[in-house]
């Protein structure tokens, strides 16, 4: 949970306006779970009935030519836990019969915890792993949970590009030499590499004044200039360049769109690997760039952060009007990165060039078409997408004041 009071205070004031405006057009709920709807509804009236003339029509219609009911807020208060025990059971019944949808699980408990994780019991999650396990649907135990699907679909934007099958190189057991094994399980990565160290606390929503007074959007990893940062989730790259905020930025957009993840105060004079430009497709695990300080300073390359760390964010993208808005959802990634601690990146560093490489290549079918591996000895072909020449930085993308880069 977000340790800044006052961040807590605003949001709660939010949440009754929102219900208040909810209560005049909507019948008080009887469910005990209704209240993450009732806010939700309430809120995504009062955005479409606010946003004509900003992307949108008299109608509510975005510009995608959807009408205005897509999720308007994402409170993702999912513990590490809960996260680890819903893996465990997907992983361990992917062959059998019954195959355990971790994001189900979740979602199950989101409904019935009205989303607060702090609720949560392990037990809770045996006995529907159990339930379902003897024969029971989930439809039928989750016909009396009214947000259940809400659950289903929030958690699903969060946690849908992290578990599948792929293919991995593994160490032989006789030569060391790598070899191919195929897998299903976790297939997304800490944002830092294995056996680099790093400290981290959950700072999400609290206060920030450069620029102007706003809250902290993401999740700080205090670290070593020049660690190694890892793709978390395979996508392409989205944003590259410097901004005023977030300094040397990398915004990596997943495949299926519904998640951005930013990666900001990237070092001085060398921020990402070679191998990126915009446009270029990466796959989960591969570097990216390498942890800094720079940022808060409207002149390029410039360190004015205190202390070394990676801001890690990560943005969900229900309908394209959110992405750079001022309806964007970032959510508190604390537990998830605890999470993803369980996969971290094994990286090697080329002598000459200083760069550093993932070690183990991977083949992920979300990937359209397949991503080239990152390999130490790989020279991109002419013409492909290869990279400004070693050391060179790329220019900035969004404008210094994109609302998207103003998290960090």
């Amino acid at each position: 949970m977000p340790r800044n009071l006052g961040f807590w205070i605003h949001r709660s004031i939010l949440a009754a306006e929102a219900l208040c405006l909810g209560a005049l057009l909507l019948p008080l709920p009887q469910n005990p779970f209704s209240l993450p709807r009732l806010v939700m509804e309430a809120v995504s009236s009062q955005s479409d009935a606010s946003q004509s003339g900003t992307g949108r029509s008299d109608t509510g219609q975005s510009d995608t030519g959807q009408a205005g009911s897509y999720i308007k807020w994402v409170d993702f208060d999912v513990s590490s836990q809960a996260m680890g025990q819903a893996l465990r059971y997907d992983v361990d019944s992917y062959d059998s019969e019954c195959h355990l949808d971790w994001i189900s699980l979740l979602a199950y408990l989101g409904a019935r915890y009205g989303g607060d994780f702090s609720r949560y019991k392990a037990s809770d999650m045996d006995r529907l792993a159990e339930q379902l396990q003897q024969g029971a649907s989930m439809e039928e135990l989750t016909k009396d949970l009214t947000y259940y699907p809400y659950y289903l679909e929030a958690y699903g934007a969060v946690l849908g590009g992290m578990v599948g099958n792929y293919d991995i190189q593994i160490p032989d057991q006789a030569t060391g030499e790598p070899v191919w094994a195929g897998r299903y399980g976790l297939k997304a990565f800490s944002p830092i590499a294995k056996t680099f160290p790093y400290q981290d606390y959950d700072d999400f929503g609290v206060s920030r004044s450069y620029g102007y007074k706003r809250q902290h959007l993401g999740h700080d990893l205090m670290g070593q200039v020049g660690t190694p940062v890892i793709a978390v989730e395979s996508g392409y790259v989205e944003a590259i360049g410097w901004n005023q905020y977030g300094g040397w930025r990398l915004g990596i957009r997943s495949f299926d769109k519904t998640r951005y993840y930013y990666y900001a105060h990237l070092s001085k004079n060398y921020p990402y690997h070679r191998s990126l430009q915009e446009g270029s497709v990466v796959q989960a695990g591969d570097v990216i760039g390498y942890l800094g300080r720079t940022g808060y300073s409207a002149t390029e390359n410039t360190n004015n952060i205190d202390t070394p760390h990676l801001h890690f964010g990560l943005q969900l993208i229900f309908d394209e009007s959110q992405k750079d808005s001022s309806n964007e959802i970032w959510i508190d990634c604390y537990e998830l990165t605890k999470f993803l601690t369980m996969n971290r990146s094994e990286t090697v560093r080329d002598p000459e060039t200083k760069e550093y490489y993932r070690l183990w290549q991977m083949k992920d079918p979300a990937v359209p078409g397949g991503a080239p591996e990152q390999r130490i000895n790989a020279i991109p072909e002419p013409g492909s997408d290869s990279v400004p020449e070693s050391g060179s930085l790329p220019g900035s993308g969004s404008s210094p004041g994109s609302a998207s880069d103003s998290a960090s």
